[in-house]
């Protein structure tokens, strides 16, 4: 989720499987990490909940500990991945919705939420936090977790890992469905030429000084917090206590700071309109039309791509629609998810 205005790789050898899904072996070695340990409430609240049957599990990827929630254990796989400063806890409102008729997979990226969050000084890897990571995460997780192709919903950056995952393995992902994309309005490219070198002055200000952790400061506070989400969420009485906590708990464990800043110094990568064209599986983007950081002005230009079949508006919602206004985004998968599982059967993978 939080938010694009704010936002600006291990190398990795291909092989393949014999189902011919593509596992991707990092070429970093003994890579520093910040472990994560979740508190005892964390556990009670999200692990023992009859109710919802939502379970929360730790997957082991590239020696890094990665968090993930996981319900429902019929249907098609679904993957859910958040946005930036958000974590798996984002999807609260889908998961068990979806779950009654799907396998329900909500993970953290790493560096976010409850995952670990290598320092990229430290494993020498200024790049880490980037795409082409996160999207290797997802892919490796549907070939070691899930063992079988899914269909992706994603959020804001989320979505761009989504994309970037589906280009890169075309065959694990079934579909995608976007929720308010980011535009990556920041982007390096979408700059004038007479102020690249000031973005890049500015970056190197934040990422290498003490003013970056300052800034960091200001940030992770629950009333900094809570007027970012107000921002977000059209509805803002959907900002509540819990929805603060969500967000801000795991931006207070150590190594949030360094994520936090590498990834807002973070300018390049792909774009949205470079990767939907070379995405095999079908597209559905739905936007919240009153997302004042991402405008459906811009991203109605996306419905042109041959890959998307389809671009929902979402009236009166902001730039989280899975949680602000589930109840338009959990029938829009269900929908979607069920005429594509029906045209298209999966292929397990057997290790």
């Amino acid at each position: 989720m939080v938010t694009s205005t704010m936002t600006s790789a291990c190398m990795t050898s291909i092989t393949i499987t014999s189902l011919g899904f593509p596992r991707y072996r990092s070429r970093c070695h003994s890579p520093v990490q910040n472990k994560i340990h979740f508190p005892r409430r964390f556990f009670s609240k999200l692990n023992i909940d009859a109710e919802d049957e939502v379970q929360t599990r730790v997957w082991n990827w590239r020696d890094y500990s990665i968090r993930y929630q996981h319900s429902g254990n019929n249907g098609p796989a679904l993957l859910l991945v958040h946005g930036f400063g958000a974590n798996s806890d984002h999807w609260r409102n889908n998961i068990s919705v979806l779950a009654q008729s799907h396998r329900v997979y909500a993970i953290d990226l790493i560096g976010y939420g409850y995952s670990d969050k290598p320092n990229p000084r430290q494993i020498g890897d200024h790049s880490f936090y980037n795409f082409e990571t996160w999207a290797s995460q997802l892919n490796d997780f549907c070939l070691d977790v899930i063992k079988d192709e899914a269909f992706f919903l994603c959020n804001s950056i989320g979505g761009v890992v989504g994309l970037q995952a589906a280009v890169v393995a075309p065959n694990i992902c079934r579909g995608i469905i976007l929720l308010n994309i980011s535009l990556r309005m920041l982007h390096i490219k979408k700059q004038p030429w007479y102020g690249k070198p000031f973005i890049r002055s500015f970056q190197r200000l934040l990422r290498d000084t003490a003013l970056g952790k300052f800034f960091y400061k200001t940030v992770a506070t629950k009333e900094s917090v809570r007027n970012i989400l107000c921002q977000c969420y059209h509805d803002t009485s959907k900002v509540t206590d819990e929805l603060v906590q969500i967000i801000l708990s795991p931006g207070l464990e150590p190594g949030a700071a360094e994520v936090f800043l590498e990834f807002i110094c973070y300018s390049g990568g792909p774009l949205p309109e470079e990767l939907l064209p070379r995405v095999k599986c079908p597209v559905l983007i739905a936007w919240g039309d009153k997302d004042p950081w991402e405008p459906i002005e811009i991203g109605r230009n996306y419905e042109n791509f041959d890959s998307v079949e389809d671009f929902i508006v979402l009236p009166n919602v902001g730039h989280c629609p899975q949680d602000e206004a589930p109840h338009l985004v959990n029938p829009l998968v269900e929908s979607f998810v069920a005429r594509h599982a029906q045209s298209s059967p999966s292929t397990s993978i057997v290790n």
